[in-house]
């Protein structure tokens, strides 16, 4: 386990290098530049080509794209992730303040997408054909289909405007005596309800038809007859034999959800304000902020490598016959 485990950690050193190159490169196509942005905002006489040109001195920007290749390489092999010109303050300093907002929405929205999507699953998988099951198709279609954008703004109309259950916007509510204890985290709870769900309900259809499709599998096989014929109960066939085989392309999408997470919170954050990674993004694209922009896709793509590896050593522990070596 541990030469695997090895191998493919310094497999994704390269990787991770190939990533930046091509985040940077890619950046460098998009049109205009910080000191553009800096520039257009003030007007007048500010925006001459000689501001414009002050600023990109300043900030780095003058240089060959291959000579800024290698200023950026070089701080982030020191940990140093660079500065945002545009918030005056140090890029990790940004993502730090942010970072927190994101994993609870990502971990939330997790959580309720396996758990949901793995119930209704198993529901339409007892009697494939039924109302249940063709209840759970439908809904798993339109979850499927709908886009996030519409579901979000959907969810604010009826739960925040209309019925006024829960709040439209914000991690927090903003008060003149601040929150403490059980009342914040209550408070919070109540903001997260609506991200959570709109980020969630996209892979709560994925669960559940991935769930039904591989226990009808599972249930055909010749070892569920044999557990059958000792006699055991269907619940606990299902459970411990039939569900326990249909776990691997669960995992498998889990893996895949965790790493598209962070494009998804883009477009909730910014729908409900939500102060995380997501909506810094976009602040960052909008503002042409390279430092901050390719620090964030950095930090994606370690949490893709990362959660990769783990399902690959999750496989071995759920299926024996799945063996990892170097």
């Amino acid at each position: 386990m541990l030469p695997y485990l090895a191998r493919r950690l310094l497999l994704a050193v390269p990787l991770i290098l190939g990533i930046i190159a091509f985040n940077f490169f890619l950046l460098q196509l998009a049109p205009g530049d910080l000191a553009d942005v800096l520039a257009s905002e003030q007007g007048g006489a500010a925006a001459d080509a000689g501001y414009v040109a002050e600023l990109r001195k300043a900030f780095g920007l003058d240089l060959p794209v291959l000579a800024q290749l290698g200023v950026y390489l070089k701080n982030v092999l020191t940990l140093d992730f660079g500065f945002s010109h545009r918030y005056g303050v140090p890029v990790a300093t940004l993502i730090t303040e942010r970072l927190g907002g994101t994993l609870l929405l990502a971990l939330t929205s997790l959580v309720l997408a396996v758990a949901i999507g793995t119930a209704l699953g198993l529901l339409a998988s007892r009697r494939p054909g039924g109302i249940v099951d063709s209840l759970v198709s439908v809904l798993s279609t339109v979850a499927y289909s709908a886009p996030l954008f519409w579901v979000g703004l959907m969810l604010v109309v009826l739960f925040g405007v209309h019925l006024q259950w829960l709040p439209t916007g914000g991690f927090q509510e903003v008060t003149q005596v601040p929150l403490r204890g059980l009342v914040l985290w209550g408070d919070r709870l109540r903001h997260l309800v609506l991200p959570a769900t709109t980020l969630a309900l996209f892979f709560v259809a994925i669960y559940a038809r991935m769930t039904r499709a591989s226990m009808i599998e599972a249930m055909s096989q010749d070892y569920i007859r044999t557990a059958r014929a000792k006699g055991l109960s269907e619940g606990r066939i299902a459970l411990r034999h039939g569900f326990r085989n249909a776990l691997l392309p669960l995992v498998t999408m889990v893996g895949l959800q965790a790493g598209s997470l962070l494009g998804g919170s883009v477009v909730v954050e910014t729908v409900f304000a939500w102060p995380g990674m997501g909506r810094l993004a976009f602040e960052a694209v909008s503002n042409r902020d390279l430092n901050l922009l390719l620090s964030i896709m950095l930090l994606s793509s370690f949490v893709v490598v990362a959660v990769n590896l783990t399902v690959d050593l999750l496989y071995a522990w759920l299926d024996p016959r799945i063996a990892v070596s170097a």
